[in-house]
């Protein structure tokens, strides 16, 4: 049998203690990249945005790195089941459908689902679209979906994968309208002024969380204390000022409370 010089053992020794004492491993967390100003990727490719500021504090609160994983809406929960993935951090409201198969943090933003409406299609509220003849655009897996299809029988659905091809279907006339959060539909009515119109007041209240693993109760204790300081500490105030101050002020010109208040449900 060799053995190792006796010189050698002490570095090998101090390279086992190093290896013992390494850091946690990093926190993994999956988003779609495509749902700004929350989750979108920068000039260079690189993620930011909310949810990617708000996942890079919650690293620092625990003392871990953060792998941030581009995946598409509907294969976050099968990414997170399957431990791809540690959380998801991707705009996604906390429904019950949804907690039966993974858990969820508190809520930390509050929302809920409006209507970005065709211009001259004489819709006024979720009970216009529930009519023979109207088509509702609406992006596959969402909770927009999930209420089309539960609420509004009388309607043809057409159920897409991107946000960008619904809003161009009611612009260009194609479709009645398009479900989605009262935030989204706010800022692409602005895009296309002429052929649209938000209805944002939400017929629908909403609450976004963070999704957890079912079972890892240390994790979702975490997520929800840092949740808690940061709110304490104004960091939601921060993020919205940088990332969706426009959009805030004309929330505020509609009388609609802001989706970083607590205290509105």
């Amino acid at each position: 049998m060799k053995c190792f010089p006796r010189l050698l053992l002490p570095f090998l020794s101090l390279l086992l203690a190093a290896c013992s004492h390494q850091g946690p491993d990093p926190l993994v967390i999956g988003m779609e990249l495509k749902y700004p100003p929350f989750e979108m990727t920068d000039k260079a490719g690189n993620p930011t945005g909310v949810s990617v500021d708000l996942a890079y504090a919650l690293g620092e609160e625990l003392g871990r790195d953060i792998e941030i994983r581009n995946i598409s809406f509907d294969g976050l929960i099968p990414a997170l089941k399957t431990g791809n993935i540690d959380l998801i951090l991707s705009s996604m409201t906390r429904t019950e459908e949804r907690a039966r198969s993974i858990d969820f943090s508190d809520p930390y933003l509050f929302t809920g689902l409006a209507i970005l409406a065709g211009k001259d299609k004489g819709v006024n509220g979720i009970h216009n679209l529930n009519e023979a003849g109207r088509v509702v655009a609406v992006k596959l897996g969402t909770t927009g979906h999930v209420y089309a299809k539960e609420h509004l029988p009388n309607a043809t659905l057409r159920v897409l994968e991107d946000e960008n091809t619904c809003v161009l279907e009611v612009a260009q006339g194609k479709a009645d309208g398009f479900l989605y959060d009262q935030m989204s539909v706010y800022r692409n009515a602005a895009k296309h002024p002429d052929t649209t119109t938000p209805l944002v007041e939400p017929f629908k209240k909403e609450a976004w969380a963070i999704g957890i693993r079912k079972g890892n109760e240390e994790l979702r204790k975490q997520v929800n204390q840092f949740l808690s300081d940061f709110r304490a500490k104004r960091g939601f105030d921060e993020i919205g000022d940088r990332y969706l101050k426009e959009m805030q002020d004309g929330f505020a010109e509609l009388g609609i409370p802001f989706v970083f208040d607590p205290h509105q449900h």
